[in-house]
């Protein structure tokens, strides 16, 4: 392999506050490398500034050079001859990357070189690379197409400029876990064909170990662990590694208590003179404050900026590692009870007779791809939808049309069911303080039940003084806990939970996933949880419903249906998954 890309000492400055600090970086021709770490870490920007991409507000230093030509400081007309040509960019959303005017095949033919661009058939081939073999897919627009499709034709579009390097940020996080499995599988024979290298950027550990070569962990806008993927995997050199490794939901078996790791990335500015992860370590010592470690090799290709030589058991994560029994529910009367439910929107029919019950307490997963009716049938459940046939039951209560409920049968349904969205944002009101939002929704139960906004910040694990603070002053995992608290403030039976864990880092959704357990442990709280992310599946419900097509394939416990999948489409699901990295410490417990 011969060296392509060369970073040294890259930093990134808002005015004089550093933002990525000091990182060094190489990709050989042919290589994936990994870059992984939380939100606010920095990822993306050293992306945007390895490909000359950067605001002109954000001042960069260091050197970043490819096949010996320097990008920093260089010219804008050599960066154009550089972005997309030689460097190609793919982004997370493809909206982000298609004109929404522009049909496919124009998108291509703006990114071939000129040479090109009226070669006949050029197109078609460039399709072919990606997979879509149907050249009607030319003539279409972006809003035609499902979001697989449209992230094939995103990397065909960038392909189009023949990249020695492509950066893919975050190319499969909103995809479902069989259309991520096709994607970084075409990455990686489109790599193989044409040798080019891949940086990778991502929060999915589980994709990163899966598919790159080298894997670098970034923290607060620096490097603080870097190896071959199956050594840091397997033997994790930095704490803050291991919690990121920790941290993960498994498919193959339920954890007893998911380990997060406490507080939340710094900036970088505010950390520059001492270890970065310190304040959330939970191995710090008094000179892990006093110095900031520098990167030094503790075996081949592998370094770490921790301080001290740390032993592979200390660096697994604590907690209990092996699946304990699952506590189904009696059953008796169900919560709810969906019976025949049929929906259409104009020709297509999104939910064909499904028939699924819910027991008090019980937690259910509902789960399949993009297009299967979980959401549409979440939604009719909660009211938002108005079903063409068949019955909805919950607790007694006809809701199948709330629109024909009286005024206090309305109040009844409210109350027996609330929702957590993916997006927090959508059940949080800007202009409103935590604790004015959180008082609204209490006010809506009778006053010997109602709980005050302490005691509901204090449900969901968040100090009191978050009762003074707007949204906008919270992290996306704060946003969620106090999505969480307003649906339980009307003391719900069934709580909905519609993907609520998808755009989260993995540490934010394991502090998450254990908030609900918890929650539905002593509340007895009742869970629908719509997703499509199966070692999420596995950690927090009891019985699981597999859609296709609007229609129920398969249901049963979740143990067996994740471990013996009976039906052909279950069995794609679960093999799609990537496997969860496997740490010294667990090798050894399983010998």
């Amino acid at each position: 392999m011969t060296d392509l890309l060369r970073v040294r000492g890259l930093s990134v400055s808002l005015e004089e506050r550093r933002i990525v600090d000091d990182v060094d970086l190489d990709i050989d021709a042919g290589e994936t490398v990994g870059l992984v770490g939380e939100s606010g870490s920095g990822k993306s920007l050293l992306a945007r500034a390895v490909a000359g991409l950067l605001p002109p507000s954000l001042t960069t230093t260091g050197s970043v050079t490819m096949s010996g030509t320097e990008l920093v400081d260089a010219s804008e007309r050599l960066l154009r001859t550089v972005r997309g040509r030689r460097v190609g960019l793919l982004m997370q959303d493809p909206f982000t990357m298609l004109n929404p005017l522009k049909t496919v095949g124009a998108h291509i033919t703006e990114s071939l070189p000129r040479g090109l661009r009226r070669r006949r058939g050029e197109i078609e081939k460039r399709l072919a690379e990606v997979g879509i073999s149907d050249p009607r897919v030319a003539s279409r627009y972006p809003f035609q197409l499902s979001g697989g499709m449209r992230q094939r034709v995103a990397i065909a579009a960038v392909l189009a400029g023949d990249p020695e390097l492509l950066i893919a940020d975050e190319p499969t996080t909103a995809l479902d876990a069989t259309i991520q499995a096709e994607i970084m599988q075409l990455l990686r024979s489109v790599q193989k064909a044409r040798g080019m290298a891949v940086l990778l950027i991502t929060h999915d550990l589980r994709v990163a170990f899966a598919i790159c070569d080298k894997v670098q962990v970034m923290y607060a806008g620096r490097v603080l662990e870097t190896g071959l993927s199956e050594d840091v995997a397997r033997n994790p050199r930095h704490p803050y590694t291991a919690g990121l490794i920790g941290a993960l939901p498994v498919l193959e078996r339920r954890i007893s208590q998911l380990v997060a790791i406490p507080g939340s990335v710094p900036r970088a500015a505010d950390v520059t003179h001492k270890c970065a992860f310190a304040d959330r370590c939970p191995q710090r010592r008094p000179d892990c404050v006093e110095t900031r470690p520098p990167l030094r090799i503790v075996a081949d290709l592998h370094a770490t900026a921790c301080l001290y030589d740390v032993a592979p058991a200390e660096t697994a994560p604590p907690g209990d590692a092996v699946e304990h029994a699952q506590e189904t529910p009696a059953l008796g009367k169900p919560l709810l009870t969906v019976a025949e439910l049929r929906k259409d929107y104009g020709q297509v029919r999104a939910l064909d007779a499904v028939t699924l019950t819910v027991q008090p307490g019980e937690r259910v997963g509902l789960i399949g791809e993009s297009g299967s009716g979980k959401t549409t049938l979440a939604r009719c459940v909660l009211g938002l939808a108005s079903p063409d046939g068949g019955r909805i039951m919950l607790d007694g209560l006809d809701i199948t049309y709330p629109h024909r409920l009286s005024a206090s049968g309305k109040r009844q349904m409210r109350s027996l069911v609330q929702c957590v969205f993916q997006d927090p944002s959508t059940s949080l009101n800007p202009s409103m303080t935590v604790g004015a939002a959180l008082a609204e929704a209490a006010g809506r139960v009778q006053r010997a039940e109602r709980r005050s906004v302490d005691e509901l910040l204090d449900l969901v694990g968040l100090p009191k003084k978050y009762a003074l603070l707007r949204p906008n002053r919270l992290s996306g995992g704060e946003k969620q806990r106090v999505a969480i608290a307003r649906a339980l403030a009307v003391n719900p039976a069934l709580l909905i939970c519609d993907e609520p864990t998808a755009s989260l880092d993995v540490s934010v959704q394991a502090h998450i996933l254990e908030l609900l357990r918890t929650i539905s442990a002593n509340a007895g709280t009742a869970l629908l949880f719509v997703t499509h992310d199966l070692a999420v599946v596995r950690q927090i419900t009891d019985r699981v419903v597999v859609l296709l097509h609007g229609k129920v394939v398969e249901t049963g416990a979740t143990a067996a249906i994740l471990d013996e999948p009976t039906h052909s489409y279950t069995r794609r699901l679960v093999a799609s998954v990537p496997p969860a990295p496997v740490t010294f410490r667990e090798e050894r417990a399983n010998a």
